[in-house]
């Protein structure tokens, strides 16, 4: 059969008649050749978002290597070995806009020595973007990369089925596919999740709607994500304001002021609220708020502002404002669901520097609870050796007290990164769970709704 490129407009037809929506984040992942690079190509091609430059060299590369069809994998893998091997290795972002919404793709690698890199790169997505081989189905690294998902707590999540068009666009094969992962996913906690038939190669379904999937009566991809609304996914119900900087201006005409700055990691501030400074549990209220050089009525998450106080209060880099009768957790012992990043692997005693929103402190890693097989979901008790790109649960003790929420409640005071203290390296990516909370139900499979 004859698979020829499908005919599509510069944006979608609606684009023009609704307001813009805000940036959405989101990540790509699945399994090696699954079409992720490619698929990114396309939506960069169909936005318009290539210059012609980029689409010159894309197309003289294409012709080098004797390739038929325009290979738009080439626009994200952009490291030399990438493009010998095929394969994505780094994570490469990548940025576009419609006249709907603004977007920033992390494009992640599908290799399992790469699952380090997959959970870097949507740390701070709101939405994943999971990539199925129409001819393989359901494999290991599916689960894998659905279970990290929702790991990390992204709330939406889209199933695409690439490669329709090596299956003759048949739809019993979407169906099943749907549901051997429905299965799956119905053991994780992810709100909202949706599938869609593509060909990326061909552009089936990515932007319009393929005249050769009649049966599929859903939106194009291209048209979930412009539509898909992100504002409740932040917490604006717990005000969190960790402080980065003290201002102080130079100039004579603001020598009296004194400003904390930071991005707001929860809820809302306005000027004449009542706050508390941690750890030192002080008590003041918000004098003014500021955006940039312009006083504000009100800051929420993620906005970037600068508080000025009331009282002369001793605060600075690595404290929190919070209100007084919704402060978060003080400790310095944490339960936290760790993913190793280092070739090294995790020393039980060894000591580590811990990062957390503003605040820095030294940790020691008092015990390994368990192991995660992330393949079926049980928990190791046997193995408790963290190696490369492994997932479990340890306990630490901080020098220094860390206000937080678990990450269950807040991504942004819920999450923490381990440092080498001789080497300055990253080590591992870090979820805080609630002190309380269930580790595993009986039937020894990971608890999601503990995280």
């Amino acid at each position: 059969m004859d698979f020829g490129p499908v005919t599509t407009p510069p944006s979608t037809p609606s684009a023009s008649s609704h307001p813009p929506l805000g940036l959405l984040r989101f990540t790509t992942a699945g399994s090696v050749d699954d079409g992720k690079s490619t698929l990114i190509g396309r939506m960069l091609y169909e936005s318009k978002a290539i210059f012609d430059d980029q689409l010159a060299a894309i197309e003289h590369a294409t012709a080098q290597r004797g390739e038929d069809h325009l290979n738009l994998a080439l626009l994200t893998d952009g490291l030399r070995a990438e493009r010998e091997q095929g394969i994505t290795i780094d994570v490469a972002y990548r940025y576009f806009a419609t006249p709907r919404r603004k977007f920033i793709i992390a494009d992640t690698p599908g290799h399992v020595q790469y699952t380090r890199n997959m959970v870097t790169g949507a740390s701070s997505a709101s939405l994943a973007l999971l990539l199925v081989d129409a001819r393989k189905g359901i494999t290991e690294q599916t689960n894998r990369h659905a279970f990290i998902a929702s790991l990390l707590r992204i709330p939406h999540l889209i199933l695409c089925v690439n490669k329709m068009d090596l299956v003759d666009f048949r739809e019993e094969v979407f169906e099943e596919i749907v549901g051997r992962f429905t299965s799956f996913a119905s053991r994780l906690e992810i709100a909202d999740v949706k599938f869609i038939p593509v060909s990326a190669l061909h552009g089936d379904n990515v932007v319009v709607r393929s005249p050769r999937m009649p049966w599929y009566e859903g939106s194009p991809l291209l048209f979930t994500l412009e539509h898909t609304y992100v504002g409740s996914d932040a917490n604006h119900v717990d005000p969190r304001f960790p402080v980065q900087w003290v201002l102080r201006p130079n100039s004579t005409a603001h020598h009296d002021f004194r400003g904390l700055a930071g991005r707001v990691a929860g809820g809302v501030f306005k000027p004449g609220d009542e706050v508390v400074v941690l750890p030192s549990r002080q008590r003041t209220r918000i004098q003014e708020i500021f955006c940039l050089t312009e006083p504000v009525a009100e800051a929420f998450s993620p906005m970037t502002a600068v508080f000025t106080l009331a009282d002369e209060i001793d605060a600075g880099r690595g404290d929190m404002l919070a209100k007084p009768n919704n402060a978060p957790q003080i400790a310095r012992e944490l339960e936290v669901m760790l993913c190793w990043f280092a070739e090294q692997p995790l020393q039980p005693g060894g000591r580590y520097v811990v990062r957390h929103t503003t605040r820095e402190a030294r940790c020691v890693v008092e015990e390994v609870r368990y192991k995660i097989n992330i393949n079926t979901l049980h928990k190791l008790e046997t193995d408790r050796t963290i190696g490369l790109n492994d997932i479990g649960r340890v306990r630490l003790r901080t020098a220094a007290p860390l206000m937080f929420d678990s990450y269950k409640r807040n991504r942004a005071t819920g999450s923490l990164i381990l440092v080498d203290e001789l080497t300055n390296a990253t080590v591992a990516a870090g979820m805080i769970m609630e002190a309380t909370g269930a580790a595993a139900t009986d039937d020894g499979y990971v608890d999601m709704g503990g995280l």
